[in-house]
C-alpha cells in the first residue's frame, strides 16, 4: 500500500485550492483541517476473505495507519484490553465422584463426552467439555476445558493394600486385626456358598475374627505345639502348656474373611474376600493375608460409577482417553 508523506499532503491541498475543489473560505479551512486529521489518524476496517475452511473467519479486522499507509492485524491490539477470556480452558479436579458429576453438569454442552481409565491401580474419569461436534461430520473443537476425577484411595483401602501379602509376627497381626475390625463384614449366604465351594474353606464372621485376634494376643509369647487342618476347612493351632485361647482351647483359624470397605474416598463400598494365611517359623507362627482379585472388584466398582456418571450427566461415556 502506498505511503502518504506530509509533503505530498500539502501538495494535494495546494492543487485542490488552485482547481477550486476547496473554497477559499472558513469552510475550505475546515475541510483542510478535516483532511489533515484523517491523514494523521488510524482506522479499523473489516476486510472480507474467501471461505478458507472450518474455524476461519470470513472477515478480518485490519488497522490502517494513514500516517504510514501500513495495514496491521487489529486483533492483537484489542486483546490487550480484554476483560474476560475468549474461551473456557483448563482442568478442574474433583475430589469426589459427586463433585465430578456436579461440575460436569455445570459446564457441559451437547457435544461434551466422558472418558474413563479403568486401570484398577489408578482409575480416573475425565470430562471433555468442548469435545468435537458429535455429528458425523462435525467441526473440530479445542478440547481445552476439562473436568477430572482421579479416584483418591481411601485411608482404609491404603491400610489393607499396604500390608497385603506382608508377613507379620503374631502380636503385630493381632493388633492389626483389632485396629481394622470396623472394615470387616459377614458374608452373605450367596457369598458363603460360592467361597466355601470354590476355596474349600470356611469364611469367618467379624465376631470370629475378633475372637481369633484376642486368642493370638493371649498366646503372643507362646510356642506352637500343634497345627491341625480339619475337614471343615479350618485349622486348629494349639500352643504349649496353658497358652491356649481365652477359653483354654486350641484356636480355630478360618481360611477366609470378608472386607466391606470403599476403595476410594467418599465412594461406595465393595465386598472383597481375603485369604487368611500363616506359616510356621521355628517355634512361632508368622501371619499374613491375601486380598482376592482386588483388580476385578475395583474395576467392577469403577464401571458401576461410570454408569452412574452416564445416567446423571446424560453424556456419552467411553473407556479410554481423549485426544491430547
Amino acid at each position: 500500500m502506498a505511503k502518504t508523506e506530509p509533503a505530498a499532503t500539502e501538495a494535494l491541498v495546494a492543487e485542490a485550492f488552485l482547481e477550486g475543489a476547496i473554497p477559499n473560505s472558513d469552510r475550505g479551512i475546515n475541510a483542510i483541517v478535516d483532511l489533515t486529521r484523517k491523514s494523521l489518524s488510524a482506522e479499523i476496517i473489516n476486510v472480507s476473505v474467501p471461505n478458507l475452511g472450518p474455524g476461519l473467519p470470513t472477515q478480518i479486522p485490519v488497522l490502517i495507519d494513514r500516517r504510514t499507509g501500513e495495514a496491521k492485524p487489529a486483533g492483537h491490539l484489542i486483546e490487550a484490553f480484554r476483560t474476560k477470556p475468549a474461551e473456557k480452558r483448563g482442568t478442574a479436579k474433583a475430589l469426589t465422584l459427586q463433585s465430578f458429576i456436579d461440575l460436569t453438569n455445570r459446564h457441559k454442552t451437547v457435544h461434551s463426552a466422558v472418558f474413563a481409565d479403568t486401570n484398577w491401580k489408578a482409575p480416573s474419569f475425565q470430562a471433555v467439555i468442548d469435545y468435537h461436534d458429535k455429528e458425523s461430520a462435525g467441526a473440530a473443537e479445542n478440547l481445552k476445558h476439562r473436568m477430572a476425577y482421579s479416584f483418591p484411595a481411601s485411608e482404609e483401602w491404603k491400610a489393607w493394600v499396604a500390608q497385603n501379602g506382608e508377613p507379620m509376627e503374631q502380636g503385630l497381626f493381632a493388633a492389626f486385626l483389632e485396629d481394622r475390625i470396623a472394615d470387616l463384614s459377614a458374608p452373605t449366604d450367596a457369598e458363603r456358598i460360592w467361597l466355601e465351594r470354590d476355596f474349600g474353606t470356611t469364611v469367618a464372621t467379624p465376631a470370629q475374627l475378633i475372637q481369633l485376634s484376642r486368642g493370638l494376643q493371649v498366646n503372643v509369647d507362646s510356642v506352637v505345639k500343634n497345627i491341625v487342618n480339619l475337614a471343615t476347612g479350618e485349622a486348629q493351632v494349639a500352643f504349649e502348656e496353658t497358652h491356649t485361647d481365652s477359653d483354654g482351647k486350641p484356636l480355630k483359624v478360618p481360611g477366609l474373611f470378608m472386607l466391606a470397605i470403599a476403595p476410594f474416598f467418599m465412594g461406595e463400598k465393595i465386598s472383597l474376600p481375603v485369604r487368611l494365611r500363616y506359616r510356621k517359623s521355628g517355634q512361632k507362627i508368622v501371619w499374613f493375608y491375601q486380598m482376592y482379585r482386588p483388580d476385578q472388584f475395583v474395576t467392577e466398582r469403577v464401571r458401576d460409577d461410570l454408569i452412574t456418571v452416564a445416567d446423571k450427566t446424560e453424556l456419552p461415556t467411553f473407556e479410554g482417553s481423549p485426544e491430547a
